[in-house]
């Protein structure tokens, strides 16, 4: 019985492949299959690295990811180690790879990765904007009211925000995301990540639809909504619950912090509520 294959994630570069890994080549090399997003923009990075792939190489993109994920599953039951290269930066982030590692998992065949460059981290890190939460919600929809739909949904949330999009609904978007965000809110859109004419262009929402020309690939990162301040609870509210607490077996003092702090309220405040009543 053949040895068990499995699947290899390869991060690949996004622009300049002095970005690649030194593990990228070597999976390159030693893979039985490569299955890349376009093999001709494999054999360009191939020939870029100085590396020489050792296994055969079909495509696996969109068009023919239905079809082709039984047959590289089934070459991984044969003890096959199959690669799997996007155009740029990680499998299964808004490129092909989702399908064949849920097929890979569900065969019981070992998926590992070779991490590399992610378009997502690279410009959030670039943007200027807070990086300790974030949301990535990839390509918006492409049609216009399905779009404004998702924006609306998005308009509260705190956490920045990342967007792929292409150069031809780039200006429609940000049309709709000074509509359903403000026009105030600061954003960063940034294209053609770590290649020659990389540029980062960092203004409000409204600033960035005054750009005349977009090219190349598109990163939008966008600043958070502003938490809305908690609406303090009246007296009367406040008193009602620290007599539901007293009710309950609390001592007033007990019962007056217990409010505080579910309130997140300065505790001398309820407590002289509590005691003035």
């Amino acid at each position: 019985m053949a040895e068990t294959g499995g699947l290899v994630l390869c991060g690949a570069p996004l622009g300049n492949p002095a970005d690649a890994s030194q593990r990228l080549r070597e999976v390159l090399a030693e893979a039985d299959l490569v299955a890349a997003e376009d093999t001709r923009r494999l054999l360009r990075l191939a020939k870029d690295l100085d590396v020489a792939v050792g296994g055969r190489i079909v495509s696996y993109f969109e068009g023919n990811e239905e079809r082709r994920t039984p047959e590289l599953v089934e070459a991984m039951r044969e003890g096959q180690r199959v690669a799997l290269v996007t155009d740029g930066g990680m499998p299964s982030v808004s490129d092909p790879g989702y399908r064949l590692v849920a097929a890979a998992l569900d065969a019981g065949l070992p998926v590992t990765c070779a991490p590399g460059p992610s378009a997502v981290t690279t410009a959030l890190a670039l943007s200027g904007l807070p990086c300790d939460r974030f949301c990535f919600e990839g390509f918006l929809p492409r049609k216009g009211g399905e779009r404004r739909a998702r924006l609306a949904a998005l308009a509260t949330e705190e956490r920045t925000l990342v967007l792929f999009e292409s150069t031809h609904r780039i200006a429609d978007t940000l049309a709709d995301l000074v509509a359903a965000f403000g026009g105030d809110r600061r954003a960063a859109l940034c294209r053609e990540l770590t290649k020659t004419y990389e540029e980062i262009r960092r203004a409000t929402l409204a600033e960035l639809t005054e750009t005349d020309e977009f090219r190349g690939e598109l990163t939008l990162v966008i600043a958070g909504a502003t938490p809305t301040p908690a609406t303090r609870p009246t007296d009367e509210t406040l008193l009602a619950e620290i007599e539901s607490h007293i009710t309950a077996g609390l001592s007033r003092r007990d019962a007056a912090t217990a409010v505080a702090t579910a309130h997140n309220l300065p505790r001398r405040d309820i407590y002289t509520l509590a005691t003035r009543r």
